[in-house]
C-alpha cells in the first residue's frame, strides 16, 4: 500500500529528495509548486519503501494502512493530485 503526506507538510522537499522512483510532486520546478498546499504521493507509483518517512521533519507521511482516522482524507487527496 503507498504511502500518504497529509495536511502537516511544509513542502520542504527532503522526501522528494529520497523517493527513489519520482512518486512525490510537486517539485519547487514545477509550475503549480507555489500554490500547492503540501506535497503528494502518487499511490499508482509508490514502491511503499518508507525512505520518505524518516526525513519528514513533520512526521506528515504514513503508511497508508496506518493513517490515522482524522487523517483518512489525505489518502484520496494524494491521489486526485495526479489525476489531473
Amino acid at each position: 500500500m503507498a504511502h500518504v503526506i497529509t495536511d502537516t507538510c511544509t513542502k520542504d522537499e527532503l522526501c522528494l529528495e529520497t523517493c527513489p522512483n519520482g512518486s512525490i510532486a510537486p517539485s519547487h520546478d514545477d509550475a503549480n509548486f507555489e500554490t500547492a498546499t503540501q506535497l503528494y504521493i502518487n499511490p499508482e507509483e509508490c514502491i511503499d519503501c518508507g525512505a520518505c518517512v524518516p526525513v519528514c521533519p513533520t512526521n506528515s507521511i504514513y503508511p497508508g494502512d496506518e493513517l490515522p482516522a482524522d487523517k483518512a482524507e489525505f489518502a484520496e487527496k494524494n491521489a486526485e493530485y495526479f489525476q489531473k
